[in-house]
């Protein structure tokens, strides 16, 4: 199949192009860099031409009240390519639980995206991931100064960016779902017991207090961003993927 990943540069992005071609399927990344503009349009009808699927990977540039704009222009836009192109598939990557936390503005961009893409005309799957492994370090650098960091017993379950690509990749070659499937990493930690891991195997001297009014996910209430019945489990444990990244030590 002809896959048109928008977003295709990225960390996620250009993993599952990677996944897509060993797996002998034609799959083109597009992005800015490439002139695809999903907010103006511009080359987005001659990206998904031909394109059986249509994955989109795209981000907001930032996470504050501006993100739910970019979500409504670059989905009406995309959909509309999509109908046009006669692409019988369109996935999207979301988080999970991102309709269990209305107090962040992006967590409510991400919601909008999703039922955009429910309500629109292309069959759909939508991958739900928890929060990467490759971004706990500037999780942690929120609430940071030179000897504390300050962080909530928010509970996380981390996901490999590598587990989540392989099961994007996996999603899109499939029939569509239409519906959700949510992915979380095989180990479940509050994050402040994930900052003391994470600082111990770094080597840095800084210590952890609890605090649960600290950063973002302080808002975070229960453990709606963790898996629930029926998830997909990655196999990627967090302590074997700190052993293995190549992150300078402290």
């Amino acid at each position: 199949m002809k896959f048109a990943v928008i977003g295709g540069t990225g960390l996620i992005g250009s993993q599952v192009v990677q996944n897509l071609t060993a797996a002998g399927h034609e799959a083109v990344p597009h992005s800015l860099s490439t002139g695809v503009d999903v907010l103006t349009g511009q080359g987005v009808d001659a990206a998904l031409e031909g394109a059986d699927v249509v994955v989109n990977l795209t981000n907001s540039p930032t996470f504050d009240d501006a993100s739910p704009a970019f979500f409504q222009t670059s989905m009406d836009n995309l959909l509309a390519a999509a109908r046009r192109s006669g692409a019988g598939h369109f996935v999207i990557l979301s988080i999970v639980g991102t309709d269990q936390v209305p107090e962040l503005d992006y967590y409510r961009a991400k919601t909008l995206q999703e039922d955009i893409l429910k309500a629109g005309p292309v069959p759909h799957s939508i991958v739900r991931a928890t929060q990467f492994m490759e971004f706990i370090d500037a999780i942690l650098s929120w609430t940071a100064d030179n000897d504390t960091i300050r962080l909530p017993r928010t509970p996380l379950q981390p996901v490999a960016a590598a587990d989540v690509a392989a099961t994007v990749a996996d999603v899109a070659a499939g029939s569509p779902l239409g519906g959700t499937l949510d992915l979380a990493g095989p180990d479940r930690y509050p994050l402040d017991e994930l900052g003391r891991i994470t600082l111990a195997f770094k080597g840095d001297k800084r210590s952890v207090t609890t605090d649960d009014t600290a950063g973002m996910f302080a808002v975070v209430h229960g453990d709606v961003l963790t898996a629930k019945q029926g998830a997909r489990i990655a196999p990627t444990h967090y302590t074997d993927w700190l052993k293995a990244d190549r992150t300078p030590r402290a």
